[in-house]
């Protein structure tokens, strides 16, 4: 029997694949974009044939790469759900995938309460809107809205129904007059890159004619922010907008309606203790 490559060299080149970029790659394993090529070569050296090839798009794996991958994918996995079963009891680490300004508006603010029950967890949060996908995402738990296909083997915990508005600073609100939700078609709009077709879907929900146009922000929290500033009105999910619209920074004046999407805590079901114990305490906060 043949003695197994470099346990080094297959786990990079997994990551390389997995992440499409060798920058990527070298930032999770904390090695130099160098140290990914070595490795990789070394892997192709020993094995005779070419892994991988590198196009516009990224790093996409030859035929003979790919079969490699994914069985490493699959056995990596199984490496650290066994790691993170003789860890659970202690508790340690858990890593959270979120969507950024759901992070920063609802589940940081509360995430206090969550330290406090469960002093042994850390919650190490980052950031990201991607479709939830274990085999290519180092975490335990996602937080998402159902915009995509959810994985079939996940356990997933509905949060609570998204329900969307225009929301806008009381001033500014007081400027407009707004009467009507037609009036809106007069009123400076804004609307955030990650979320193009947002006005047109509530405007279809809401019964109105479409309301296109407007000033762009790349990132949503910017886009809430300059509504509150008087800036215009935005579309926000209630979950973003809650709290301001609570101590009175933003207002819905024609409230909020059902976007047809939920919010849910997605969890592998062989994944460690903590992350279900994570995503039942997340489902009481949001059923609170």
């Amino acid at each position: 029997m043949s003695p197994l490559p470099s346990l080094t060299a297959l786990r990079t080149f997994e990551a390389a694949i997995r992440h499409g970029r060798m920058t990527r790659a070298a930032d999770e394993l904390g090695v130099t974009h160098g140290a990914i090529s070595r490795q990789v070569r070394l892997l192709e050296e020993t094995f005779g044939t070419q892994l991988l090839q590198r196009t516009h798009q990224g790093l996409l794996p030859t035929e003979a790469g790919a079969v490699l991958a994914e069985h490493l994918t699959r056995s990596f996995r199984d490496i650290e759900a066994g790691v993170a079963a003789l860890r659970d009891e202690a508790g340690g680490t858990l890593d959270v995938s979120c969507l950024g300004t759901f992070t920063m508006r609802w589940l940081i603010p509360r995430l206090g309460r969550f330290a406090m029950a469960h002093p042994g967890i850390e919650v190490r949060l980052m950031q990201s809107d991607a479709a939830t996908d274990f085999s290519r995402g180092r975490y335990d738990v996602a937080i998402r809205v159902t915009d995509h296909a959810l994985p079939e083997d996940a356990h997933v915990a509905t949060l609570f129904p998204e329900r969307v508005g225009p929301v806008l600073s009381p001033a500014l609100a007081e400027r407009l007059d707004l009467r009507t939700p037609a009036d809106l078609a007069g009123a400076p709009r804004l609307w955030a890159r990650t979320r193009p077709a947002a006005w047109a879907d509530w405007c279809d929900r809401a019964g109105l004619c479409r309301l296109d146009g407007g000033a762009p922000y790349e990132h949503f929290y910017f886009m809430l922010e300059a509504a509150a500033a008087g800036l215009g009105v935005a579309l926000a999910p209630e979950p973003h907008v809650a709290d301001d619209l609570a101590a009175g920074r933003l207002v819905a004046p024609f409230g909020l309606i059902p976007s047809g999407l939920d919010y849910v805590a997605v969890r592998r079901r062989d994944g460690p203790r903590k992350a279900r114990v994570f995503c039942d305490w997340v489902a009481m906060e949001a059923g609170g």
